[in-house]
């Protein structure tokens, strides 16, 4: 069983709260992100504080530094969710070239439609790719047992399809075809 300590159910709490309203809520708190989805930080602890959530610029500090995915950026005086919008921001990522196969995690009650339809984007902006297995492995348990699949980027790039690669690491498309993914088993 794992414990967590006081301050690390704070670092979550603050975390999540960031994630939140970053990518999904801005307006619920009264915030306005930019074209690119940043925010000027003095301005995001304000409104926080001003709908009851107080945290401090040490604490943004701390969770952007130890956040194991890297889900902000920090750029000055500004912060953004590095990628999984929801709501229109143009993240301003250049095309970039991926590795010949990229992964994707999910869950088993997934693959028929996945079969058929292939990898779309839902309610985010983009499909999120992980360069390896293991992360598309933590990806895909968020939701239950994983299901890895992997992605025939190579291909697709010379297909036309355009990849972005978010600061902290995830492969952004539009979305993955069914004959570019390669299932299990």
């Amino acid at each position: 069983m794992t414990h967590t300590t006081p301050d690390e159910r704070r670092t979550i709490k603050v975390s999540k709260y960031l994630s939140r309203h970053l990518r999904h809520q801005p307006e619920r708190i009264g915030l306005t992100l930019d074209a690119h989805g940043w925010v000027e930080i003095d301005t995001l602890i304000a409104a926080a504080a001003a709908h009851g959530f107080v945290f401090t610029r040490a604490e943004l500090d701390h969770v952007v530094a130890v956040n194991d995915k890297k889900r902000f950026a920090v750029d000055g005086g500004r912060i953004r969710a590095s990628q999984g919008h929801t709501v229109p921001v143009d993240l301003d990522l250049p095309p970039a070239v991926p590795p010949a196969y990229l992964y994707h995690g999910t869950v088993a009650r997934h693959l028929d439609a996945i079969r058929t339809d292939g990898l779309l984007p839902m309610a985010r902006h983009d499909v999120h790719l992980s360069v390896d297995r293991e992360t598309a492995t933590r990806v895909g348990a968020r939701r239950g047992r994983p299901v890895i699949l992997s992605v025939d980027a190579g291909a697709m790039h010379r297909d036309g399809h355009v990849f972005r690669v978010s600061a902290n690491g995830v492969w952004l498309t539009a979305a993955v075809p069914p004959r570019y993914l390669r299932f299990p088993g």
